[in-house]
């Protein structure tokens, strides 16, 4: 509301990302907020800039109750015919050229830098993953893939393999601390969403970190045998996360890797808040106010004295 009155600012990039974080924070919806999140969104996004169209149909790609409407809007497409779960479209191959490959130009560099996940996304779709099912984790890993969110970089060869190998010989001595610090130094990942991908019940972080640091896939068996041995010892568990680490792609695993990053920074910029205009008057401490004698000087009335009479 506030923005509205202002001359010239333009609220609807603001709105459309309001309402896309209010609509993906809750795993399904009523017909009558559906309806609206339709009726609103789907207005919004022929107005608006293009970063902000990419931003809210990246969101929309992993979120899998995208409505059927926001999907043709959006450009995206169905994962299959038995899943409605919303999945990004994919970029038709160009024809081949026989001219060199151009050079990108620095502003052209400066654009695609800038479709970086914000930290507030990256931390909502980590928050996200984390909540989900097992079912629901593969299809945003599968939707991941080809998503237009900016993946971290590869990690280095020779830091990889030192890795692997103390990682194997952790989860041999079935020491979680020892790996999950391992794991955080290899991934630059902080020790609180290193330990959440270590201890997850669930298996598909630690398919997302193994396939970011190009572990071999029996390696990754003997990790999930030995690591924690009361889940390796269901056959149904280290089959699972084994097909899934099998067809999980290394861009999937990192854009997930960019996320667990990137909602760092979210809790970090939490934690300090800028300084504000008015933030002194907010820190000044409450004080009791002065209060005023009864009686005021000089009000007092005359004592009569009988020798003078005043």
């Amino acid at each position: 509301m506030t923005l509205s009155r202002r001359e010239g600012v333009d609220i609807r990039p603001t709105l459309l990302r309001v309402l896309t974080d209010l609509y993906v924070q809750a795993s399904a919806h009523s017909a009558d907020e559906e309806r609206q999140f339709v009726e609103l969104t789907s207005r919004l996004i022929d107005e608006v800039d293009d970063a902000t169209r990419a931003a809210v149909r990246a969101r929309l790609a992993i979120y899998p109750a995208t409505p059927a409407r926001i999907i043709d809007k959006l450009g995206l497409r169905r994962a299959g015919p038995e899943q409605p779960t919303a999945a990004a479209a994919p970029v038709p191959a160009s024809a081949p050229s026989m001219l060199p490959a151009r050079i990108p130009t620095e502003a052209e560099l400066r654009m695609a830098a800038s479709l970086a996940m914000r930290p507030n996304d990256a931390a909502e779709i980590s928050d996200m993953f984390f909540a989900a099912s097992a079912k629901e984790r593969a299809q945003i890993l599968h939707n991941l893939q080809e998503s237009p969110l900016k993946a971290a970089a590869r990690i280095p060869a020779a830091r990889a393999a030192r890795a692997i190998h103390i990682l194997e010989m952790a989860a041999f001595a079935e020491d979680l601390d020892n790996f999950a610090l391992e794991l955080g130094e290899a991934l630059i990942l902080p020790s609180r969403i290193s330990a959440e991908v270590a201890n997850d019940p669930g298996g598909e972080p630690l398919a997302c970190a193994m396939r970011a640091l190009d572990v071999s896939s029996a390696a990754f068996q003997r990790i999930l045998m030995f690591l924690n041995p009361e889940a390796g010892s269901s056959v149904n568990y280290v089959y699972r996360l084994s097909r899934l680490y099998d067809r999980l792609s290394e861009r999937s695993a990192l854009v997930m890797l960019a996320a667990w990053r990137g909602s760092t920074m979210a809790v970090a910029r939490a934690k300090y808040r800028s300084s504000l205009y008015d933030d002194e008057r907010h820190r000044v401490r409450a004080t009791p106010s002065q209060t005023r004698p009864v009686v005021q000087p000089g009000s007092a009335p005359g004592i009569r004295n009988q020798k003078s009479g005043n």
